[in-house]
């Protein structure tokens, strides 16, 4: 790791489909004056000639990470990311039932400082690339669980556009007056 990347903070943006989270996360780059990573499966899907298929999951996968180190190099201090493999794999599990080994592995080597986790309280609104309005309750249990199960800190993010944002920032500002404790030295 070199030194940018040990003094990034990151901060990813996860939730089911349609809750916000692109609007956050260009909200959140905007207020911190840097960079975001945007979802990089909805520029891959817009370019797909033929229905996807389980195996543009890993391709989609690749291309994020790729993304997300491409968009770091910009970024001041905070990268916020428009989605993790985390998103990838549950995506993967409740379409095929499965999840490719490869990544999970990756997965399981990402790090993120904070996850803001979206809830569902937001209107559907209608998309080509958006699968399950009827399972947005569903799919929010399970992306709390599976944070919950390997232990990764977040926070949920609920309500308005502006109590969203305001609750955002205040998690943001938490993790920024950890690590700057965390880099103080001792008197």
């Amino acid at each position: 790791m070199d030194e940018n990347e040990n003094s990034l903070l990151k901060v990813a943006i996860v939730g089911p489909e349609c809750t916000g989270k692109s609007d956050l996360a260009s909200f959140l780059a905007t207020h911190y004056n840097t960079v975001w990573v945007p979802e990089y499966a909805r520029a891959y899907l817009d370019n797909l000639v033929r229905p996807y298929e389980e195996h543009d999951l890993l391709t989609i996968a690749h291309g994020q990470l790729r993304l997300e180190k491409e968009w770091s190099l910009s970024a001041n201090g905070l990268l916020f990311c428009d989605t993790t493999l985390l998103v990838i794999k549950i995506w993967s599990e409740v379409k095929y039932g499965r999840c490719d080994p490869e990544i999970l592995h990756a997965l399981n080597n990402s790090h993120y400082d904070l996850h803001l986790l979206t809830y569902v309280d937001i209107p559907w609104e209608d998309d080509p690339q958006r699968e399950h309005p009827d399972k947005r309750e569903m799919l929010y249990s399970i992306y709390h669980e599976q944070l919950t199960a390997m232990n990764l800190p977040f926070v949920e993010i609920k309500g308005e556009r502006d109590a969203r944002r305001k609750k955002a920032i205040e998690a943001v500002e938490a993790l920024r007056a950890r690590r700057r404790r965390a880099k103080s030295p001792l008197y």
